[in-house]
């Protein structure tokens, strides 16, 4: 029998607001008797159902001593069992609504879509409904054959609201499973494009700070000087082109906390151009004349909101395990808004 007394076997669940699985750790007591690890796991993971389990191990996200098992795979003393879990959804608060998707490939497994600006991700305080997923519960619904469908599909990632780009939708259990597991890993491929206020010293870099929800304002994030009080971050950058005043820039991800590349950039005094929550929806940077307010007031109004957009993402497929990668232009916003800073600094 496994050892159900928690004080002697070690459970470590990561419970990360700004992401949408959960982690388990589990470490057998070394007087473990021979158990399979799906019963061993289902003593000590609250509301974790066998089929939940045998997902994450097809999806191979079951490890054992970091090498992924089968369900029936027997515990031993000492092992340390890992697995990744889409967090729950909480299904009866979202009502499918018709909408439509802009939809850039899609199999059996997964859906890449392309968000526009305004569009909210999930339900949340103040978006009850007309959010990305009431959308995909309505498409999930009228798909002509479901037969191969689980009982919560969608959401691996999340986008800000004003945040355009591409982004991933699993359409079965096993390939969000398997999805999961890979933004947890860190091995999902993301690059954005942002325009930012300032200029950078360095042609690229990197920004490792912790993020962590604002003390004062519970709407925003903010850096933090360690993890007491916020999460490990890590933002890589590299200048596309410098326009004096602004410059386009590409960001990678390593982590996905919420809010990380505006938080970063804002730290670093260099706000996404027309971010309000931010800083950057004033004049950072710039003279003091009227005709230079006037045209960055004029640029405030032909892109509304903050300029980032998710361009390229990168995946292994669930099932066939190839790898695949999109690519994506900018929305029209943004492209005439760096056009005029462009054409401004050859004047």
């Amino acid at each position: 029998m496994a050892d159900k007394n928690t004080d002697q076997t070690e459970l470590d669940s990561a419970n990360e607001n700004d992401e949408l699985f959960v982690h388990h750790r589990l470490v057998a007591d070394p007087n473990q008797e021979l158990l399979r690890v799906d019963k061993f796991c289902m003593n000590f993971i609250k509301n974790l159902s066998r089929n939940k389990l045998q997902n994450g191990a097809k999806a191979g996200c079951l490890r054992v001593n970091d090498k992924p098992v089968k369900s029936n795979y027997r515990v031993r003393p000492n092992d340390v069992i890992t697995i990744v879990l889409p967090r729950p959804v909480e299904e009866h608060t979202v009502l499918p609504e018709e909408m439509p998707l802009d939809i850039r490939y899609e199999d059996d497994d997964v859906i890449i879509l392309m968000k526009p600006a305004g569009l909210v991700v999930h339900p949340g305080v103040g978006n009850f409904t007309g959010t990305l997923v009431n959308g995909l519960k309505h498409y999930f619904e009228h798909l002509p054959d479901r037969s191969n469908q689980g009982d919560r599909p969608g959401l691996v990632h999340r986008l800000d609201k004003d945040t355009t780009g591409l982004m991933v939708i699993a359409k079965n259990d096993v390939a969000m499973t398997h999805l999961a597991n890979q933004f947890f890993e860190r091995t999902v491929h993301r690059r954005y494009v942002a325009l930012v206020w300032g200029d950078f010293e360095e042609e690229e870099g990197t920004i490792d700070e912790y993020i962590g929800r604002n003390i004062k304002y519970r709407q925003k994030q903010a850096v933090f000087p360690d993890k007491d009080n916020g999460k490990h971050a890590i933002t890589h950058y590299k200048v596309l082109e410098r326009f004096g005043y602004v410059t386009m820039i590409e960001c990678r991800l390593e982590t996905g906390r919420t809010h990380q590349i505006r938080v970063h950039l804002s730290h670093e005094k260099h706000p996404l151009f027309n971010d309000a929550k931010y800083g950057g929806d004033r004049i950072v940077k710039g003279t003091i004349y009227t005709k230079y307010k006037q045209f960055v007031d004029n640029c405030f109004k032909l892109m509304p909101r903050h300029a980032l957009h998710a361009k390229e993402l990168g995946i292994i497929h669930p099932t066939t395990r190839e790898e695949m990668f999109f690519d994506s232009d900018l929305p029209e916003d943004m492209n005439l808004t760096i056009d005029k800073w462009r054409k401004y600094r050859t004047k």
